[in-house]
């Protein structure tokens, strides 16, 4: 089934850029890789000539095209070979108060399978089912690596307050 209207390329990157922007920059850690993904999103839609039966279906494929192509630049050979410059103080990315800073961190931290749930939960509120559909995992796959991924973050976030403040 078909769209009666189809958005052009324009629309469709002005409605969903924050959230594929975002969902690569969560993963890739660098703004930089986050650039190059969410480029490589947008081509890769515009070249397939995609059309969905509505916009929750479009938004779920950038969503899984995003986490793919951050999987592909997390894993290449070449960025294990070398050393970003965002590692320099000096050039890391900040947000604007220390509780973000230290979310940002901790989530960059945790494996990618963990890290995905988490996003899309939080930052895109879907729900475990929708979170399943997108990863393609059970509904009680999403709920074990939410419960996990919590427990991950609050660990790295207990260590990372104990970095900074002493008790």
């Amino acid at each position: 089934m078909r769209e009666k209207q189809e958005l052009n390329i324009d629309e469709i990157i002005s409605t969903y850029k924050k959230t594929v922007y975002s969902t690569a920059l969560s993963h890739t850690g660098s703004k930089h890789d986050a650039d190059d993904v969410f480029q490589e999103v947008f081509l890769v839609y515009f070249r397939k000539n995609l059309t969905f039966q509505s916009e929750e279906h479009r938004k779920a494929w950038l969503i899984r095209t995003t986490l793919n192509l951050c999987k592909k630049v997390t894993l290449s050979s070449w960025r294990k070979k070398t050393t970003s410059l965002e590692s320099a103080p000096e050039l890391s990315y900040n947000f604007s108060s220390y509780e973000e800073n230290s979310v940002h961190t901790a989530l960059r931290e945790l494996p990618q399978k963990y890290s995905a749930v988490l996003y899309l939960f939080y930052f895109e509120q879907y729900k475990t089912e929708e979170i399943g559909k997108i990863l393609k995992i059970s509904t009680g796959n999403v709920r074990i690596r939410l419960k996990r991924a919590r427990d991950l973050m609050r660990a790295k976030l207990e260590n990372l307050k104990g970095e900074y403040f002493y008790e």
